[in-house]
């Protein structure tokens, strides 16, 4: 397209800047291991549309970004889709409405054809000539990914520009309707004869679904490097030219194997999964196939959609399991994400679990493994130390008996099904703790609570995404000695970590949290030993501070809300009574609907000051990350670490974080491939133009010493008569929140390039 050759200039700068990366991914795989793939190399990546789980498939930036953010023999997914002037063009659908303005450009000329035998109705490529589609413009055509980034008019490319304009490692071109475009008198066959003898296009692959397509130019293949893949679709659809199901070619490969060097199937035919989302054993296709010598190239891999729980929503686990579990490997990936498979293949596969660690980076449990089972149970907390986190954590809370357990939350309803239980009733309103009703642990006592049922937490539950629905009420709670005398007994913990909130309310109450701790810690040994950090947090400055002339303990102070920054006095009082500090995402990295919108200088400032600052809390499932980590969590935690130089992270997936600081791919320096360079934060936000920019929001509010210092904690009250209703604690006598005061204590398309590159 003629609206593209002014930046071919750009490209070239492209290469240039990719050409170092390349160099050091490529000396990357070297592991020891020798790759189960047909070849015994390592599996490639296809960037399916480019990077089009970010921007619009097929377009300038999509591709921009997969060269930027790839392995260097990254291969480019072309879906071809021919004009009514027989020009091929890359678009991701049949449909031209799916992925562009078209239904804008020329309202009312929707048709109806037939595509494989069903009637659809849409924009077709074949009613437009190339010039038409001139000022038709790419958009992001999963209505669940980013449309703010629309705005920068990518345009349709030929197939022929996007190989010129990038001149990619690999090219790849899938012909997935010929059959129809042949009905409307326009042969995919001739185009695709005429793209390969173009001396300035080279074609690696060419897939189709159709077997008549591809016997009809397998002859004119015979001697050529392009290879020729079979694509399966449903299991249960059926392939137009033989009128056999998908299912019934799989058992036939000999026959696949005269026409075509591969296949590629969808995940699911490899690694099958129950209703439940669980995984089966595997197939045999992946072996089958290498035994007739075809390749094996598995689909459907996107970060953003839900895959088997036993992954853990992580999506470099998943892509692991099929190039790395032992019997077989896969001879490609085919992503939306292609930063994922990229780092997956290079950096973390064929990687020991006892792989030396390569950065200085806590990991700090959150209710122990709480994203796979439910928190604070002995469960979660095994989970927590078998994936290798450094820190245990114990958030304590107080039973009526003057029991201290370790819960999530000090309402029962956030973590088991009292609210379905005899003690229901119990239901009661306390403003000093929280907004709304609950029924709390202080109500009943430790031999009530433990025979309640557990629930395991699933934050994104509003975007469906549930965690572990196998194990939703699997495990027993722990009081804080038996917490203790398990982390005492895991000799690869580095320490445990004990939270404290809610304190001066419970004093009120005639509950003594801080001293139950300090007990608890000496009953178990805590106080005489030093194999074991002992960590003791809270958002009351006044609990750290009696604990600081009671205790040689490592305090941590909690800061709970969002902060844009911090006044030197408050830093100043926080090392007073702490040694680190923990807080949010959006106090290192602010986000604006979900887009980071820069860096705060709280973590370096904070450790100026001798302070060090852990994060919470990091998750596995996509939607609880900015965009500008591509969905996936490895991506942030990069970021944050390496980008943010936090010192420790706060994770409910521990396994996620500590398998990151083991990869191969860290401490290189200028040579750190672009799969593992941390994302330049704002990089993306910079990247959307003003009709499609979100309303600004006020910036976080500095930390204060209005927020810090605190009056000294009040003496326990005499506990309430036992002859108190149940469910109705003694009426405070003062606000119990425990208030704090201060004290004297349309875009270029140049542009559009350069802002790509400064993502990383």
């Amino acid at each position: 397209m003629g609206s593209l050759r002014g930046i071919s200039v750009a490209i070239f700068a492209v290469q240039a800047l990719l050409a170092s990366v390349a160099l050091v991914s490529a000396q990357g795989s070297t592991n020891g291991s020798r790759w189960q793939t047909l070849s015994g190399n390592a599996p490639f990546v296809i960037a399916h549309g480019g990077f089009s789980g970010i921007f619009a498939g097929s377009s300038f930036g999509a591709y921009s970004l997969a060269l930027l953010t790839s392995v260097p023999n990254v291969i480019f997914w072309c879906d071809v889709q021919l004009t009514k002037d027989a020009a091929g063009i890359c678009f991701p659908d049949v449909k031209l409405d799916n992925n562009s303005d078209i239904a804008t450009i020329y309202q009312g000329q929707e048709k109806a054809y037939l595509v494989n035998g069903v009637s659809t109705k849409g924009w077709f490529s074949i009613d437009y000539t190339l010039k038409d589609l001139g000022n038709v413009i790419l958009n992001q055509g999963v209505y669940s990914r980013p449309s703010r980034l629309d705005g920068n008019n990518y345009p349709i490319m030929t197939v022929q520009d996007t190989y010129t304009q990038f001149k990619p490692p690999g090219f790849w071109l899938n012909i997935q309707h010929d059959a129809f475009y042949a009905q409307h008198n326009l042969s995919m066959r001739n185009f695709v004869l005429s793209v390969t003898r173009n001396v300035n296009v080279t074609v690696d692959y060419i897939s189709s679904p159709e077997v008549a397509f591809l016997q009809s130019i397998a002859p004119r293949f015979q001697n050529s490097t392009t290879k020729l893949v079979f694509r399966f679709l449903g299991q249960n659809d059926v392939e137009l030219s033989t009128n056999q199901t998908y299912d019934s070619l799989l058992k036939n490969l000999t026959f696949i194997k005269t026409f075509a060097s591969g296949i590629i199937v969808p995940k699911s035919y490899i690694w099958p999964v129950d209703a439940n989302l669980y995984l089966l054993p595997s197939t045999s296709v992946v072996l089958d196939a290498h035994k007739e010598g075809l390749e094996v190239f598995a689909s459907e891999f996107y970060n953003d959609v839900p895959f088997s729980f036993n992954y853990s929503y992580d999506p470099v686990a998943e892509y692991l399991k099929f190039v790395d579990n032992g019997n077989f490997a896969v001879d490609g990936v085919i992503s939306d994400f292609p930063i994922t498979p990229s780092a997956a293949i290079d950096c973390f596969a064929h990687l020991s679990k006892n792989a030396s660690k390569q950065v200085d980076l806590l990991v700090i449990s959150m209710n122990g493994a709480s994203g796979d089972f439910p928190g604070c149970t002995d469960l979660a907390y095994s989970k927590a130390i078998e994936d290798g986190v450094d820190i245990l954590d114990c958030p304590v809370q107080m039973t009526k008996d003057g029991t201290a357990i370790c819960l999530s939350s000090i309402n029962l309803i956030d973590s088991t099904t009292v609210a379905q239980s005899s003690f229901s009733n119990l239901t009661t309103t306390i403003p000093e703790i929280m907004q709304g009703s609950g029924i709390f642990t202080f109500n009943l006592s430790w031999s009530d609570i433990r025979n309640l049922t557990s629930v395991i937490s699933s934050p994104q539950s509003a975007y469906r995404l549930f965690r572990n629905p196998r194990f939703r009420n699997a495990g027993n709670f722990l009081t804080l000695s038996e917490f203790l005398a398990t982390a005492k007994n895991a000799s690869s913990l580095q320490g445990v970590l004990i939270s404290i909130e809610n304190a001066p309310f419970l004093l009120e109450q005639g509950f003594d949290v801080t001293d139950a701790v300090l007990n608890a810690l000496s009953e178990a040994g805590y106080d005489k030993q030093t194999a074991q950090t002992v960590m003791i947090q809270s958002s009351n400055s006044s609990v750290l501070v009696k604990l600081k002339s009671k205790t040689n303990y490592k305090l941590v102070f909690k800061v709970d809300e969002d902060i844009g920054g911090a006044q030197n006095a408050t830093i100043d009082d926080i090392k007073r009574f702490a040694s680190a500090v923990v807080i949010s995402k959006d106090s290192v990295f602010p986000e604006n609907t979900a887009y980071v919108t820069g860096v705060t200088t709280v973590v370096p400032r904070l450790q100026a000051a001798n302070l060090s600052v852990y994060v919470q809390t990091f998750s596995n499932e996509f939607t609880s990350q900015a965009w500008d980590f591509f969905s996936d969590a490895t991506v942030e935690i990069n970021s944050y670490h390496v980008g943010g130089s936090i010192n420790g992270v706060i994770t409910d997936f521990p396994k996620t974080s500590d398998r990151y600081r083991r990869n191969r791919c860290l401490n290189k320096g200028n040579s750190t491939p672009g799969y593992m360079s941390p994302v330049q934060p704002g990089s993306l936000y910079q990247l959307i133009t003003p009709a499609y920019l979100p309303p600004a929001e006020a910036p976080n509010p500095y930390l204060t010493e209005a927020d810090v210092v605190e009056p000294p904690l009040p003496p326990v009250a005499a506990k309430s008569p036992t002859s108190s209703p149940p469910g109705t604690p003694a009426a405070p006598t003062s606000p119990n929140g425990q208030p704090k005061f201060a004290t004297s204590i349309i875009v270029p398309l140049m542009a559009v390039l350069l802002a790509i590159f400064s993502l990383f």
